[in-house]
């Protein structure tokens, strides 16, 4: 578990099934800016926890769960590496009603410092809606830069939509900020 100060951070286990089928399955979830999820079932989600497809082996693609200090899942995190580069990407999702809290500032701090801690890589870049701006605010407050612009990237309710490339680099980040414990 990557402990922080409000949030926690922690692997995706088959408990948070319920959870993950219910935010994925709901399209305000996925808010104005994101492309709605493909809908799964609650089998199909057990099933890609026991059998990873071939393609999540390759890429080396993680699912975290945010949750609140008192344990309230919150949202959920993925982790992939980029493949042939080995740069890093991740993104964060959290419900509506938890959303402008600094919850997902909080969660995007602690993914840094933790692939910073535990990868040998020198950079980490996300890509974000042009549209969403809590999710720039939050990645430009955890050292993310502006690259440029992604034209027509996503299909986001039958409209094509720009996105923003983001990143960070090690020489740029220098030591973890927020991550104060990781548990097993």
């Amino acid at each position: 578990m990557l402990e922080g100060k409000t949030v926690n951070l922690r692997v995706r286990e088959k408990e948070d099934v319920d959870f993950l089928v219910e935010c994925n399955n709901d399209i305000d979830f996925w808010g104005e800016c994101n492309p709605i999820a493909r809908q799964v079932s609650k089998s199909e989600w057990i099933k890609g926890i026991d059998n990873p497809t071939d393609l999540e082996k390759v890429i080396e693609w993680k699912r975290f769960i945010v949750q609140k200090k008192d344990g309230t899942r919150i949202g959920f995190m993925f982790t992939f590496v980029n493949q042939p580069s080995g740069q890093m990407e991740f993104g964060c999702f959290l419900v509506p009603n938890e959303r402008g809290k600094g919850y997902g500032t909080e969660a995007t701090q602690l993914m840094v410092d933790y692939l910073f801690l535990s990868r040998n890589i020198v950079r980490i870049e996300i890509i974000t809606n042009v549209r969403n701006k809590p999710a720039q605010r939050a990645l430009e407050k955890t050292g993310f830069k502006m690259e440029g612009t992604i034209r027509e990237r996503a299909l986001v309710r039958g409209v094509w939509n720009d996105y923003h490339l983001l990143s960070i680099l090690r020489e740029e980040w220098k030591e973890p900020k927020i991550l104060t414990r990781t548990e097993k």
